[in-house]
């Protein structure tokens, strides 16, 4: 504790001295971190001093903050206690203590100190709220902060003291992350211990209606716990009659634009009203001021407001009847607020924006209090909204500027006899063979035969140096100009006597396709012999000599299409006679040159047909 002390009084920044204070007076195991019983150790330490100190400056009659000899620390001069402090708090900073050891002094320190003092000592606190504020010690001593500032705002006044609850309001606000639940009412609980008492029993010689103004003060009892309205329905019948009894007074009476301008509202006073007071004497005063008008008709709006709020279950939800009674009323209330002087459309504008506001808070914590900061998003080179620019190479793409560096490092590359090197057919196309033996177990996404580049080369080689594999492409495919005697055993049986097989099957079905088709068009083409025998006796009864040479040529036509390929002689006088009756008819030879060469034509298509069945 004696260095601790000496330390205080030790001229300078703390970090020139704090970290060897800490190890002379406890000597820990680490040299620049505590472990759990070294800190408690020297939380006890710190705090015993602190208690003595303040002690010390109230003995004295000092404030606490202002206690003993000025220390300059290098910008201004403090006193012991707050010197005290921002040793101890670099020490946090730096992670050479627990983190938490700040706020607990700072806890401590506010419970010892008169309400004078703790303004001094809150002061301080937000001064440090930056460095108290950051991640390694927020998370640490948020909880202790809370408790202290709440503890503060339970020992001030709300109505003396309202500029340092506002003090400490506000730091909570900063301090603490938007999205932190602590201060957040989840469960949406009201504050009803907030009672409104007024006068039940009307005072002698009263002037004023007695009625009306137990009715505009029985509301405050709705206002402070809406959420009693949905399950009773009486309660909102009851609230109802009285709220459409203050709507019809303030409708019956409305204020003059002299009365409105009686007060200013851009005055700091008379926007400033915490709580009016009940008397009934007042109750004339107060329904002529525009202020307590709008007070009343705000209250009412939020009521509504939350009726209507998001988030419900279907038992809490109004029904259709309430419904339209809350929107009837919502009408007449938003109307009087804005035919209220002065400014009334101004300020119904900015109610109702206040309430959209408030609409998205109950959105968020059904919702669960879902985190509003997010990551920084990371500078990207270029802007994406920008225009990119192409990169420019030197030899017009990436891939000749780099074999033109490749050159400038190697000069002897040029000239290399291996440079300008073909590989041999077989050497190449080798990965592939082996990609296509099963029991490689080679993955599709990893075949060569997906490479188009080697493909591509590949068959450069080939067009060159296999020309006969180059012709297998179009019909196997890439693997087809592999050559045969690298593909495996297993690969070549299974995959090209499969192929010679289906070849095989195929030009036989298409031989016997043809041989059908010549047997129907040589059908067709013979006419019926009923036909033939009537064209005969029609000729004859005609007893036309024009007809003696198409005679001779049907007859021969009918003898060849028939198959009849060996005319008789018979056949060949009797065409000839009929040739001179006309005298102008076919010659023997003729015909007959023209038999054999049909004959000689019909031998050989059937000779053609017969071996190409025996290759097959």
């Amino acid at each position: 504790m004696d260095l601790f002390r000496k330390a205080i009084l030790h001229p300078g920044p703390p970090q020139d001295f704090a970290l060897q204070t800490v190890q002379q007076a406890i000597k820990p195991q680490k040299q620049v971190k505590l472990v759990q019983d070294e800190n408690q150790l020297l939380e006890n330490i710190l705090r015993t001093l602190l208690q003595e100190l303040v002690s010390a400056a109230v003995q004295s009659g000092e404030e606490i903050m202002q206690y003993g000899q000025p220390i300059d620390d290098g910008d201004i001069c403090r006193g012991q206690i707050p010197r005290l402090l921002d040793i101890v708090l670099y020490l946090c900073e730096k992670e050479h203590i627990e983190g938490g050891m700040i706020f607990q002094l700072l806890e401590d320190l506010n419970e010892m100190s008169t309400m004078r003092n703790c303004k001094d000592v809150f002061g301080y606190i937000e001064s440090k709220q930056d460095i108290l504020g950051k991640p390694e010690l927020f998370a640490r001593g948020k909880l202790v902060m809370l408790r202290t500032c709440n503890q503060l705002l339970r020992r001030l006044s709300k109505a003396n003291d309202v500029v340092f609850c506002g003090r400490i309001i506000m730091f909570l606000a900063h301090f603490f992350p938007l999205s932190e639940r602590s201060a957040v009412n989840i469960k949406g609980v009201f504050n009803t211990s907030n009672e409104t008492k007024y006068e039940k029993e009307a005072p002698d010689g009263s002037s004023i209606d007695f009625n009306f103004y137990k009715t505009i003060w029985s509301l405050q009892e709705f206002f402070s716990n809406p959420g009693s309205l949905t399950p009773a329905l009486t309660k909102w019948q009851k609230f109802s009659s009285s709220l459409t009894v203050v709507l019809n007074t303030f409708e019956a009476q409305p204020l003059s634009d002299e009365e409105g301008s009686a007060i200013n509202l851009e005055d700091e006073g008379s926007n400033f009203s915490i709580k009016y007071l009940t008397s009934s004497n007042l109750m004339g005063l107060e329904l002529k001021d525009p202020s307590f008008r709008r007070h009343v008709l705000v209250q009412c709006l939020i009521l509504f407001d939350y009726l209507k709020a998001p988030g419900k279950n279907d038992k809490d939800m109004p029904s259709d009847t309430l419904k339209e009674e809350i929107k009837t009323c919502e009408e007449r209330a938003k109307k009087l607020l804005e035919m209220m002087p002065p400014k009334g459309k101004e300020f119904l504008h900015s109610i109702e924006h206040i309430l959209e506001r408030e609409r998205n808070w109950v959105w968020w914590k059904r919702d669960g209090c879902p985190p509003f900061e997010k990551q920084p998003i990371e500078k990207k080179l270029a802007q994406e909204t920008g225009r990119k620019r192409r990169p420019r190479w030197r030899m017009g793409n990436k891939e000749l500027s780099q074999l033109w560096k490749w050159a400038d490092q190697n000069p002897n590359a040029l000239t290399d006899p291996e440079r300008v090197g073909t590989p041999a057919i077989m050497d190449y196309w080798k990965p592939l063979a082996e990609d296509m033996d099963e029991s490689a177990g080679i993955e599709e996404e990893y075949h060569h035969k997906n490479n188009r580049v080697y493909c591509w080369k590949g068959l450069r080689f080939s067009a060159r140096q296999d020309l006969e594999g180059f012709s297998r492409f179009t019909e196997h495919g890439i693997e087809g100009v592999v050559p045969l005697e690298i593909l495996p055993a297993e690969v070549r049986s299974k995959k090209y006597q499969a192929k010679q097989a289906d070849r095989s099957k195929r030009a036989k079905k298409d031989d016997t396709r043809g041989s059908l088709q010549q047997v129907e068009e040589s059908q067709s083409a013979t006419p019926p012999a009923n036909e033939i025998d009537m064209d005969g006796s029609r000729n004859e009864n005609e007893g036309s000599g024009a007809g003696g040479e198409s005679d001779g040529m049907m007859a021969l036509s009918v003898d060849v299409s028939q198959g009849d390929t060996t005319a008789t002689p018979d056949e060949h006088q009797k065409q000839s006679s009929d040739g001179d009756g006309d005298g102008d008819g076919l010659e023997a030879g003729q015909i007959e040159a023209e038999v054999g060469m049909n004959n000689t034509i019909v031998d050989g298509e059937m000779d053609a047909e017969v071996d190409l069945d025996v290759v097959a």
